[in-house]
């Protein structure tokens, strides 16, 4: 059985997630993370934020992203939610942002997205899990390449590129510095410390 001082630290983790000084403080800064795989769960609690915030005042919000991806239409929810509230909300790139984590990065607009110097970003087309009768595949399928074609549009957009490029780019995992990610349009700056936000 563990000791009380082991329990110490999951005990304040428990209870910042339950909005303990860590979580009242991100809140108060207007500080949103984004890390780890995307899900409904993730999805869900990222726009209660978002609402949340946006709700409380017009002021500014920053987002942390930190993502391998996941769940499309849970990342459709975040973006959707980022562009719907009122506050504008600026992304910040760190770590890797790849996949459904590009595609939220990318509801800011271009001024808005920033990323630190060792961020990587990701794009390529969803991938699909198919199964079952050849009918059912066959739809799976066509949803599939329905998918691809309205992320190629939003990254081409939200880039300035040619919808012909992004598809042929997301043919196969696009990695990209954060040099590289500002060539193609996706990042407008670097930043190194968080006073090169204002």
């Amino acid at each position: 059985m563990p000791s009380a001082s082991e329990d110490k630290p999951a005990k304040a983790e428990k209870a910042d997630r339950a909005g303990g000084p860590v979580e009242q403080l991100s809140f108060k800064s207007r500080f949103v993370l984004v890390f780890g795989e995307i899900d409904d769960k993730l999805a869900r609690s990222t726009c209660e934020r978002l609402i949340a915030m946006a709700q409380e005042s017009d002021a500014p919000i920053t987002m942390l992203i930190s993502s391998p991806g996941g769940h499309v239409e849970s990342g459709d929810a975040i973006h959707d939610i980022i562009r719907f509230v009122r506050a504008p909300v600026t992304s910040v790139g760190t770590g890797w942002v790849a996949s459904a984590g590009t595609h939220i990065y990318l509801a800011a607009p271009k001024e808005r997205r920033v990323c630190l110097p060792n961020t990587r970003f990701m794009i390529h087309q969803p991938a699909g899990g198919a199964g079952g009768r050849a009918s059912d595949i066959a739809i799976q399928a066509k949803e599939i390449i329905k998918t691809r074609e309205r992320i190629a549009q939003v990254v081409a957009r939200q880039t300035g590129n040619k919808l012909e490029k992004v598809l042929a780019d997301m043919e196969r995992d696009y990695w990209m510095s954060a040099e590289e990610a500002v060539a193609y349009g996706i990042v407008s700056r670097i930043v190194e410390r968080q006073q090169d936000l204002a």
